[in-house]
């Protein structure tokens, strides 16, 4: 799908710098050609300053989402999802980043959240970057309690997997 997202702006980089960051943010495009957060306008100069481009960029790519039924559905409907991982260490929890070889080979994340599940750990929140949008997508599962070494070491030696991080 974002393929086909990108494509429709293959003409201009510059309004594709701004669907990556609609997409990559969980910004939405109003009825009036706003991008929002929420009920919470995004002005288009801080927009077009973020990725480097004129506000008119911003606001031609916004007019070229209402324009476009598909791309409207998209934008209208899409939103963010708030991320435990940088307040881990406030909240006391604890981060592992997977970092696999083929990110489209299914079942990576049942197989991993299974395996911590197992050993009766609670995971507060698992996030999968889509490797359409991310250019190195990694896995992270926020916990509640600290993953023991021999745990570890099982995800770590899983053929799957390139590395892992703890945060």
């Amino acid at each position: 799908m974002f393929a086909e997202i990108m494509e429709k702006f293959e003409g201009s980089p510059s309004q594709q710098a701004v669907i990556r960051l609609l997409l990559e943010r969980g910004f939405s495009v109003n009825d009036d050609g706003r991008v929002v957060s929420g009920g919470i306008e995004i002005p288009n100069t801080g927009i077009a300053r973020e990725i480097d481009v004129d506000r008119r960029v911003v606001d031609s790519t916004t007019d070229a989402i209402l324009d476009d039924e598909q791309l409207r559905r998209i934008f209208q409907n899409i939103s963010q999802i708030p991320s435990l991982m940088d307040l881990a260490p406030v909240l006391d929890l604890h981060v592992l980043t997977v970092d696999v070889y083929d990110t489209e080979q299914p079942g990576i994340v049942a197989e991993i959240a299974g395996m911590i599940a197992d050993e009766g750990i609670s995971m507060r929140q698992t996030v999968s970057e889509d490797p359409e949008f991310a250019v190195d997508p990694k896995l992270y599962i926020v916990t509640e309690a600290a993953l023991p070494g021999d745990l570890l070491n099982e995800i770590r030696d899983r053929d799957y997997v390139r590395k892992i991080e703890l945060q």
